[in-house]
């Protein structure tokens, strides 16, 4: 694997998830990642700038 993706768990301990709450997001759009068959990976630069953005605070607390 590239250095720079980080795998499914990687990115919920990165981002501070519950495996659960990051599987929605995913299922909804909401987060930037690349699915490889049935794998998914991140790019961590994207979800650095995904969080910067604000846009992994809105809807984070319901």
């Amino acid at each position: 694997m590239n250095e720079n993706y980080i795998s499914f768990d990687d990115a919920a301990a990165f981002l501070n998830l519950k495996p659960v709450a990051l599987r929605k997001w995913m299922k909804d759009k909401k987060i930037p990642g690349l699915e490889i068959g049935k794998q998914w990976e991140f790019k961590r630069s994207a979800l650095e700038e995904w969080v910067k953005s604000g846009k992994g605070a809105m809807g984070r607390f319901v």
